[in-house]
């Protein structure tokens, strides 16, 4: 079941998994588990930089097919709170692949979009699964961030399903 709620700066979406809070702590924070889920349906991960620690840095790369072709997005962040299996806090940026920000009016984003937005998981195990909260600070519950949120937490559950 997911459950998506938001206001106009946030998107919070609760979700829950038939797997251990120790495999969806992973999904989040290992590179090539992380690569396989993220990002809206037909998008790749080919770069997944985590230093998952509070201060460490992460660097993210999103492979997009548009109607003018191929296009790659990075976004860069630093983790705020690490708390394993708990809870992860980190700030989420649009960058250079060399992790340098860039503006969202650089990045052909809307006025008014945020620079720096932040990302929680929060983790609850419920007898042998997962209560999982999602919420992005920044995001607003109707934009394309969103509902590239909710395919992430999609592809998420069918990843776990396979890899059980």
């Amino acid at each position: 079941m997911m459950d998506t709620r938001g206001s106009n700066d946030a998107l919070v979406i609760e979700q829950r998994f038939d797997a251990p809070v120790e495999l969806i702590w992973q999904m989040w924070t290992d590179p090539d588990h992380f690569r396989a889920w993220y990002g809206p349906e037909g998008a790749s991960i080919p770069t997944a930089k985590m230093d998952v620690r509070v201060g460490g840095s992460r660097l993210v790369c999103m492979k997009v097919q548009t109607p003018n072709g191929p296009m790659q997005m990075w976004f860069t962040g630093e983790y705020l709170e690490v708390v394993e299996n708990r809870r992860l806090v980190y700030t989420e940026s649009m960058s250079d692949e060399r992790g340098v920000v860039k503006s969202p009016a650089d990045m052909g984003m809307p006025d008014g979009h945020p620079t720096t937005t932040e990302v929680c998981v929060e983790l609850d195990a419920v007898g042998a699964g997962t209560r999982m909260v999602l919420t992005h600070t920044g995001i607003p519950e109707d934009s394309p961030g969103a509902a590239g949120w909710r395919m992430a937490i999609a592809k998420l559950t069918d990843y776990l399903k396979a890899h059980q």
